[in-house]
């Protein structure tokens, strides 16, 4: 009998449960499965929609197959250590079936929140576009182009194959706490 229960409370739980058939203990483990795949019907006219976006004069980049950025004034080292791993991911996003303009907002806010939570290196997938109409991977290209123009970005380069490879970028963000660009003075107080 159970600590804690008298002798007519235990009488009293046996006959409840008196019908009940215990669970089969396995040693499995039951995990959720992946969501499946959009089928192509699903997918066709936000990719039309990307594809046939006008892409604005503000959004080209001057070398499209340039894979990496630096900020200036910053060390070449850093970019080195950057394509090296030696900057541990701290967090992502997967910019995957976005629009152009739902692209640039998420990946704004996201960011924001990272630099607000103190972290300095950030994976932000953007596919390769193999499943664009033409193959072109214009959200590659555009999110490159917004990374150079964030002033909060110190650098960035294509991912390992192991973290994405070409479709992924690695992002070196500025750290808050102590800016290395810029030194305060008293005309910025």
């Amino acid at each position: 009998m159970p600590a804690g229960l008298t002798q007519e409370e235990h009488a009293l739980f046996l006959a409840q449960v008196s019908d009940a058939t215990p669970l089969r203990a396995t040693p499995r483990a039951y995990l959720t499965p992946k969501p499946p795949k959009p089928n192509v019907r699903q997918r066709q006219p936000a990719q039309r929609a990307l594809a046939d976006a006008t892409i604005q004069l503000a959004d080209r980049l001057e070398d499209i197959d340039e894979p990496s950025y630096l900020h200036p004034g910053v060390s070449l080292q850093v970019l080195r250590d950057l394509r090296r791993g030696r900057w541990a991911i701290q967090r992502e996003i997967d910019l995957h079936g976005y629009t152009r303009d739902a692209a640039r907002e998420a990946l704004a806010h996201f960011l924001s929140r990272s630099l607000q939570q103190g972290l300095r290196c950030v994976r932000v997938v953007t596919g390769q576009g193999l499943r664009s109409q033409g193959q072109m991977a214009v959200l590659r290209v555009l999110t490159r182009n917004w990374l150079a123009q964030c002033t909060k970005v110190l650098a960035y380069c294509e991912a390992k194959p192991a973290d994405g490879g070409a479709g992924a970028l690695m992002v070196l963000l500025r750290n808050q706490q102590r800016s290395p660009l810029h030194h305060s003075t008293k005309d910025d107080e």
